[in-house]
């Protein structure tokens, strides 16, 4: 099936002028450069506007996806919480499932096969790009929702495990630069 039978995809919200912070403001913005490497979108160092958005279809809601339509990789990120009044900003694409369950298509989004259907579609030459339209022809398998719903706990128990590898190698460079660098000192005449 395709995703645009999956899900209602549309580009993020265009602002006609240039976003100024307003600590008060009652809208967060959620941009690019507010989803961390790991995936998570970091909502309280977004930008706030005072601006009303003029159609309450652009809000997000929990179970959302992000699409980061530009760049060298793409991806999902899924609204797992409720932040408030919130939107997501043009290029990034605003991914509203309805037949399938959020966290198996965020999943099969970040996935290696649909990695590589998006690759041959995506254009441009020095900023790639996923267009809607590319986004909403992509292929998705979809399986029974039990079966959606063991696969997405299975990615989610292999992201918290390659977070907590990579946290632990942090840990174990620094005891090792600790150590050495003490070693060093204490070798010195």
């Amino acid at each position: 099936m395709t995703l645009g039978g999956l899900a209602d995809i549309r580009m993020g919200y265009s602002f006609r002028s240039r976003l100024e912070h307003d600590l008060h403001g009652d809208v967060t913005v959620i941009q690019m450069r507010d989803i961390d490497h790991g995936g998570l979108i970091n909502a309280e160092g977004a930008l706030r506007i005072a601006q009303p958005v003029a159609n309450a279809r652009h809000l997000l809601r929990v179970g959302d996806l992000l699409f980061r339509s530009r760049g060298r990789s793409y991806g999902a990120v899924l609204m797992a919480t409720d932040i408030g009044a919130a939107v997501v900003s043009a290029p990034m694409l605003l991914v509203r499932p309805h037949a399938v369950l959020p966290e198996y298509l965020l999943w099969y989004l970040n996935s290696r096969a649909a990695e590589a259907q998006l690759t041959a579609v995506a254009e441009g030459t020095s900023v790639r790009m996923i267009s809607v339209e590319s986004l909403k022809a992509l292929e998705v398998p979809v399986p029974s929702r039990d079966v959606q719903s063991r696969i997405a706990a299975v990615a989610d128990l292999a992201e918290r495990e390659r977070t907590l590898v990579e946290r632990l190698s942090g840990w174990r460079r620094r005891l090792t630069d600790h150590l050495l660098t003490k070693s060093a000192q204490e070798a010195m005449p």
